[in-house]
């Protein structure tokens, strides 16, 4: 199985994780700074694609943010469009997960692994993108 890399999309910040050799477990990878925001497409394809080419990732998986009701409100649409031309930047299949809580779940563990301040900030991002990669790679993913 070819890995995978997850995207927690933010307007300002991405977190990214990567699944194992064996598509079985997520990890946190990094967290890519969007100077231009979301709409710098072409900067976020270029962050994404160095992580994809290092890791040697056949697909991507990206949070789709819904309202708690599960509808899908003005985050969700801009991130539908962003995953539409990553894919397209990218030449790989982008999936989407409801990451509903993911940020909530990943502060959760990073507090409970004794991680906080400012240290507790940085990891964030990257921990909620191991956290809805971990669901998508569970058998919970929208393909």
């Amino acid at each position: 199985m070819a890995r995978v890399v997850g995207l927690d999309i933010g307007a300002r910040r991405v977190g990214v994780a990567v699944s194992d050799n064996k598509g079985a477990m997520a990890l946190p990878y990094a967290v890519l700074e969007l100077s231009g925001g979301l709409d710098d497409i072409k900067a976020l394809a270029a962050g994404v694609r160095e992580v994809v080419d290092d890791i040697g990732a056949g697909a991507v998986v990206v949070g789709l943010p819904l309202s708690m009701d599960g509808s899908e409100g003005p985050a969700a649409k801009g991130i539908k469009a962003v995953v539409s031309s990553l894919e397209e930047e990218l030449g790989l299949p982008v999936h989407l997960i409801d990451e509903r809580l993911s940020t909530v779940q990943a502060s959760r563990a990073l507090r409970e692994r004794g991680i906080s301040g400012a240290s507790h900030k940085a990891r964030l991002d990257s921990m909620a993108a191991a956290i809805l990669l971990q669901a998508w790679l569970d058998g919970g993913c929208t393909r």
